[in-house]
């Protein structure tokens, strides 16, 4: 019983997010009868897989005490490239793998900048992001790259596992990342470097390697989520993935990771990003305007950065 307690304790913001889902669904089932349709549940799976890879990068780097503004930039970059390597008679067996190697690099930069210059990763990947997004503009003079070859849409959106294969990619990184981050020595030492990366020094650990090694894990996931949502649209531009970071980084806080990093909450983020899911949906659903969305998310964020900053202050005099 005891244990269950301390469970249901440092579970406590996840279950609290599940029981917002539990009612969020409940109200959209009484206002609309299309919304547990089996079309519908799979419409809000396949809408969030890209959201759910990029929440899970931005997880790890959050809990390192960093942040990183560059992901949507990395997205559209990666993805322009992958297009145009199609274009250009590169196979899809080649242009995917060349895709996410272009994301853990421009990752790898970020990470690398951040731990020579001792400069915020504010700064630097605000920076980044508006660098990589140069590229996509210069690379394309703003024209979509668009018919792009079948077997590369399949890989998108096409069937893996009985699912649309980005869902699939992303509950396998989900199911990757569980022992990563929670029963490995990675997750240990990037945790540690957002709650006390001198001691972590101290110890003989060399940081900038996991430093840099967080960086690389979101440019790869950037990358992925990139190649998902150019298969599914058949279409890569330089604005794709605009203020993706910010859906991101509103996930990752309202699922209970610590806002200045020490701790990381993965189930807590992916119902966040459900629940975001549900709420853009419903929203749909109930013919509101797309306006709203972006108030309701801003609302969202809001007030979950103040309640996790007054949950860290209530941690530290306890």
């Amino acid at each position: 019983m005891i244990a269950l307690k301390r469970w249901c304790s440092r579970q406590s913001t996840s279950l609290l997010l599940l029981v917002v889902c539990l009612a969020m669904m409940v109200f959209l089932s009484i206002q609309t009868q299309s919304f547990f349709s089996l079309k519908n549940v799979v419409n809000i799976l396949e809408a969030n897989s890209y959201r759910l890879l990029l929440a899970c990068g931005m997880m790890c780097i959050i809990s390192s005490g960093a942040i990183d503004l560059s992901v949507g930039s990395i997205l559209s970059f990666s993805a322009i490239c992958t297009a145009m390597a199609l274009k250009g008679g590169l196979s899809v067996g080649l242009s995917i793998p060349l895709a996410l190697a272009l994301g853990g690099i421009m990752g790898a930069i970020n990470g690398l900048l951040i731990h020579f210059t001792r400069i915020n990763a504010f700064i630097i990947t605000l920076a980044t992001a508006f660098l990589y997004r140069g590229l996509s503009l210069i690379a394309t003079q703003g024209i979509p790259i668009t018919k792009l070859p079948q077997g590369f849409r399949s890989f998108g959106c096409g069937d893996l596992f009985g699912m649309e294969s980005g869902v699939t990619m992303a509950l396998l990184v989900i199911v990757l990342l569980i022992p990563l981050f929670y029963h490995m020595r990675w997750g240990t030492y990037v945790t540690s470097l957002g709650g006390n990366p001198e001691a972590l020094k101290r110890s003989g650990v060399p940081i900038g390697r996991y430093r840099v090694s967080v960086f690389v894990l979101m440019g790869v996931l950037s990358a992925l989520a990139g190649i998902i949502v150019t298969a599914r649209l058949n279409s890569a531009e330089a604005n794709a993935g605009l203020n993706m970071e910010m859906d991101a980084i509103c996930a990752v806080i309202m699922g209970g990771t610590a806002l200045h990093g020490g701790r990381g909450n993965l189930p807590g983020t992916v119902i966040a990003v459900f629940l975001m899911g549900l709420i853009r949906n419903g929203l749909t659903i109930l013919s509101v305007s797309s306006y709203y969305q972006q108030f309701i998310t801003g609302a969202m964020l809001l007030c979950a950065v103040v309640i996790a900053e007054f949950r860290e202050r209530k941690s530290r005099i306890g």
